[in-house]
């Protein structure tokens, strides 16, 4: 079972570049953020004909995440995080999936850093660390995949970069990414790729994508039991190269289920 996750950026105007991903890898499962869409315009009759249902939850103008199934129907078990500080912001769904429980999110970015959006940032991240840790001492198998809006260590980025006092990279957010993992989540793209770049985001300006100048801030974490199915994973580098692409690129993991 491949499973991903893909900061789409405006699924609507970026509806192309998704379905062109789509119909070339095939990922099972797929976890959508930015959809940047109202409920009533998520695209899902295109998605239908690829051969995916889906469960979303949209925003006009901002936010909205959504969970894809191929061929499988994503049983929505929460549209939003218990504690959440603000639930007119459609960041997190979670739906059962071919007997896994995936939990989508869209993590807010914080900046700028220190501020209101920072506080809210790490205020989110809290909710999320709490219910993280019910859905580990459940025993489910979980993947909670999503653009987490954080960058884990020096690794995670380009050298000599200009993002010194982003939100991003803040001691409050790395921070908080490692409290998930102290709980027992793993981190799947470094425990199959422990050394070298896994750039999943480029910003547009500045020409970064070309000179490859990327982060990585989206990440799939999963339980224990995923953990002794994982075989594979990577980021789909060439869906960030298409026209129309979205800053992002998808990042995916392989289990043996």
């Amino acid at each position: 079972m491949r499973i991903a996750t893909f900061n789409i950026n405006n699924v609507v105007s970026r509806l192309a570049a998704l379905t062109a991903w789509l119909d070339a890898e095939q990922p099972d499962v797929v976890c959508l953020q930015e959809l940047k869409a109202e409920h009533a315009a998520f695209p899902f009759a295109a998605l239908k004909s690829l051969g995916y249902e889906a469960a979303w939850k949209g925003q006009r103008a901002w936010n909205g995440v959504a969970i894809l199934g191929r061929g499988m129907t994503p049983v929505v078990t929460r549209i939003a995080l218990p504690g959440e500080p603000d639930k007119s912001q459609a960041r997190y769904i979670e739906a059962a999936v071919g007997g896994v429980l995936i939990g989508c999110l869209y993590l807010p970015n914080g900046n700028p850093a220190p501020g209101p959006k920072f506080d809210y940032k790490l205020a989110w991240f809290e909710a999320f660390l709490a219910h993280a840790q019910s859905l580990m001492a459940s025993g489910a198998p979980v993947v909670l995949a999503g653009d987490y809006n954080v960058v884990p260590t020096e690794a995670d980025l380009y050298p000599n970069h200009s993002y010194a006092g982003n939100a991003l990279l803040r001691p409050e957010s790395r921070a908080a990414f490692q409290r998930l993992l102290d709980q027992g989540w793993t981190d799947a793209l470094r425990a199959v790729h422990p050394e070298g770049p896994l750039w999943t985001f480029w910003s547009y300006p500045r020409f970064r994508w070309p000179s490859d100048k990327g982060l990585r801030i989206d990440h799939l974490l999963v339980s224990p039991q995923i953990a002794t199915q994982l075989v594979d994973a990577g980021v789909d580098r060439w869906a960030r190269g298409l026209d129309g692409a979205s800053d992002h690129a998808p990042a995916w993991i392989e289990i043996d289920r």
